[in-house]
């Protein structure tokens, strides 16, 4: 009897210890903070290549030969695509917004919407052709046109062998004039990851 009970107190230590093994720890960390699980592209990289593709399309010199050119207005930009030619999904849509957010905090430059959300916008207008007041409906025909639109890709290389692998991203953007199709800027961002298993 005593035998059966040191037994059945072992099992329910170990089965304890067992589940507190297999359980799920979350920790809140810092979103600046940089942490790298998989290897593979993460929040901290879109930030990285925001930051510093942001830094330098704002600080070029086709700012000011636009408003040189136009007596002094501020250049209108678009967002266009960016592609990613990656081995990985990558959903770029953070990025973009990062650097959206940024356009309009500098003040440097105008932003006006691009791809589905202008498409919606446009739906809202039409359906406030008939459902809106005369007074309050918005008419077709008064966006802002855009001066330059920005696209690029986002191309990675991996490099592997065994249990090591150095993988490397390439994020390209080309600002372009949408009525010469001149191409008035161009950056790159690179980042490499040496990970070991």
């Amino acid at each position: 009897m005593k035998f059966n009970r040191i037994i059945a107190v072992a099992a329910i230590a170990f089965s304890g210890i067992l589940i507190n093994s297999c359980s799920r720890q979350v920790t809140r960390v810092s979103t600046d903070e940089t942490i790298d699980v998989s290897g593979n592209w993460n929040n901290s990289d879109a930030r990285m290549a925001a930051d510093e593709l942001t830094g330098k399309i704002l600080g070029a010199n086709w700012i000011d030969t636009h408003m040189n050119e136009h007596q002094g207005k501020r250049p209108v930009v678009i967002v266009g695509f960016v592609q990613n030619k990656s081995h990985e999904h990558i959903d770029a849509e953070t990025f973009l917004t990062d650097i959206e957010s940024s356009f309009i905090q500098s003040q440097k430059v105008r932003l006006v919407q691009g791809g589905k959300k202008r498409e919606e916008l446009r739906a809202e207008k039409a359906d406030q052709q008939t459902n809106a007041t005369v007074s309050s409906m918005k008419k077709f025909g008064m966006e802002n046109g855009a001066d330059y639109i920005l696209q690029g890709s986002i191309n990675s290389i991996v490099d592997a062998h065994k249990r090591q692998k150095v993988v490397y991203y390439q994020v390209n953007l080309e600002l372009t004039n949408i009525q010469t199709n001149e191409v008035v800027w161009i950056g790159e961002k690179k980042i490499a990851k040496y990970v070991k298993n």
